[in-house]
């Protein structure tokens, strides 16, 4: 998908399934959630993908994959020319320090038992990259500025703060361990929209200043328009579409993504009221029995009998841009 000695995180044929138990304590698994089903990509240095998709499709559970925090059932993670999936703790342990995550909910993601300067040096400290207690303060005040926050806040507790300051301190505590990578696991949804637009931002300045490289999960279309560079489209645990976020707004190609971007509201109301629509079928499948075929033949207005008996490869069909259908 791009020159090898640009790519910084290369994803093949990523699996994690989740076991079902029984009712019972002992019970054995009687059957899998096929949460992630086959899923590969690449992320060029400095770049940001975006990773959309419905709640429960699968986003999250890649971004967890890629830094370790699941182990896949199956599939290579390949970081900066590392695999990760077979190494042992001690080893990832000194990898993680350049791949950080921004979790979604800046409420339950800090510690309310530690200040805000505390939770910042904590890292610092753990990892042996400041050992001097008063370095370790210039630090955080550096880290509290570079995010837009003051350095008084740093005596302060989660409880105290303010939604985006909270999310900010959570973007300085990723920053202390100076990244190449970042997954940004839906770092807006739970963010007023004013709060997010300015998020953005700073993730934008973040990254031009740094060279940072960002996976950025999402569930709003709108929002991952303005950060990415590419965006990847899923759907019941697999990628559908893959292109850069102009031609995916442009002319999307898979059934799905036409049908996500016609949901996305428009705030004229004439060009609201006589746009085409595309209604989808039933809900969404269960990810512990997918359906056979296209997993999104159910629903899908352009199946045909063969949907439902073929599964469709994730390929080039333009330069640039991926798709996973057998009628583009």
């Amino acid at each position: 998908m791009s020159a090898t000695n640009d790519i910084i995180l290369q994803v093949q044929h990523l699996v994690k399934h989740f076991p079902v138990l029984g009712e019972h304590v002992f019970a054995r698994p009687i059957g899998v959630v096929r949460a992630v089903d086959g899923v590969s990509f690449t992320i060029n240095k400095g770049e940001t993908l975006g990773l959309v998709g419905e709640s429960g499709c699968g986003k999250t559970t890649i971004g967890r994959c890629i830094l370790q925090l699941e182990r896949p059932t199956a599939g290579q993670v390949v970081f900066e020319g590392q695999e990760l999936t077979a190494l042992p703790a001690a080893r990832l342990r000194l990898i993680r320090r350049r791949m950080q995550v921004i979790f979604q909910d800046p409420y339950s993601s800090l510690n309310p038992r530690m200040t805000v300067g505390q939770i910042l040096a904590e890292p610092l400290k753990v990892h042996g990259i400041v050992a001097n207690r008063q370095e370790r303060h210039q630090r955080v005040v550096a880290l509290l500025s570079e995010v837009g926050l003051l350095p008084a806040l740093a005596g302060r507790y989660p409880h105290e703060l303010s939604g985006g300051q909270r999310q900010r301190v959570g973007i300085a505590r990723a920053l202390a361990m100076q990244p190449s990578f970042i997954v940004c696991d839906e770092p807006v949804s739970a963010l007023d929209v004013s709060i997010q637009a300015q998020i953005i931002n700073l993730l934008n300045a973040l990254q031009e200043r740094y060279g940072l490289t960002y996976l950025f999960v999402a569930h709003d279309l709108s929002v991952v328009r303005h950060i990415s560079d590419r965006v990847a489209v899923m759907y019941l645990g697999k990628i559908v579409e893959l292109t850069d976020w102009q031609r995916l707004y442009d002319a999307p190609l898979h059934p799905y993504t036409r049908a996500l971007l016609l949901a996305v509201p428009i705030p004229d109301p004439a060009l609201e009221a006589g746009r085409e629509r595309i209604i989808l079928r039933g809900e969404v499948p269960s990810p512990i029995n997918p359906p056979a075929g296209c997993v999104f033949h159910p629903r899908c207005p352009m199946a045909t009998a063969e949907c439902g008996h073929v599964v469709p490869e994730l390929r080039e069909v333009r330069p640039g841009h991926w798709t996973a259908c057998i009628h583009v």
